[in-house]
């Protein structure tokens, strides 16, 4: 019989990771419900983000929050450059053409970061406790992880909601020809968009590199993951991916406690199969 206290922490260490997962899915959400493109190496984009991280506080010694801000910084000029290089150019081309480019976006960035850093699994060396509460042993890192994904997200609501181009943002995702007959440049909305979205990997980036190792194909674990949160809670969907990514994050760390990992990973997997056959358009399939 599994220790009550084990499937409490379970759930904790679930509901921490769930933080960063919603943040990563409302990134790639986000870059969807405005561009309709979905960004295949959205994470592979958050993989190189990491590495910055770890060259600038591991090998120059920067603070880690310095190296954090410029994590994001960088995000944001990738995710305009993916948009101006890749993106923008087939804009009006077919669906399979766009999932193409992104894709072999993808695995260029998976052989770049390999000829320049190996295959070699590197990690910032932090020194942070690892708090015991109730008989749970809770990681300072993954608390700080989901507070700060969780400032980033209620920020990135306020943006949405409360800015000029926040709501333009909405208005285009919602009807982009009306918004171009109204005088509104929706290129420039899908620039603004990107650099956001590019932003948010950034932040997910130096919130995963405090916790786990980074290494040329770890998007692998991360983006598959992601993508299945987008489309369970409905593709261009803000809190379909908020919700999904709690959903999701809590059985794989369940299910890791009552069974083992993999196996958390394949009732997730099957959970998503019989929700998509149930509701195709997600959770909420409305967009936001």
């Amino acid at each position: 019989m599994i220790d009550p206290i084990f499937l409490a922490e379970a759930a904790v260490n679930g509901l921490l990771l769930g933080g960063v997962l919603a943040l990563l899915a409302l990134g790639l959400n986000l870059i969807f419900g405005v561009i309709d493109i979905v960004w295949i190496a959205y994470v592979d984009l958050v993989m190189i983000c990491m590495y910055a991280v770890y060259f600038l506080v591991q090998v120059y010694g920067w603070p880690i929050w310095i190296g954090s801000l410029a994590s994001v910084g960088l995000g944001a000029l990738l995710g305009i450059a993916v948009h101006v290089l890749i993106i923008s150019p087939i804009l009006g081309s077919a669906p399979v053409n766009q999932l193409l480019a992104t894709g072999g976006l993808l695995f260029f960035l998976q052989s770049f970061a390999t000829f320049l850093w190996t295959t070699d699994h590197r990690s910032v060396r932090l020194t942070l406790p690892t708090l015991e509460y109730g008989g749970m042993f809770l990681s300072f890192a993954r608390l700080v992880a989901f507070a700060v994904a969780l400032l980033v997200m209620l920020g990135l609501f306020l943006f949405l909601r409360h800015t000029y181009i926040g709501t333009a943002i909405r208005a285009v995702s919602q009807d982009r020809e009306a918004m171009a007959l109204m005088g509104a440049n929706p290129r420039t909305v899908y620039v603004v968009t990107s650099a956001v979205g590019g932003a948010l990997a950034g932040v997910a980036a130096a919130l995963l590199i405090i916790q786990y190792s980074v290494h040329p194909f770890f998007g692998a674990a991360f983006g598959p993951l992601t993508f299945m949160i987008c489309v369970l809670g409905g593709l261009g969907n803000m809190i379909g991916a908020f919700v999904a990514a709690f959903i999701m994050s809590e059985i794989i760390s369940i299910g890791g406690v009552v069974w083992s990992t993999e196996m958390g990973y394949v009732i997730a997997f099957v959970i998503f199969i019989i929700m998509i056959f149930v509701r195709p358009g997600g959770l909420f399939a409305r967009r936001a």
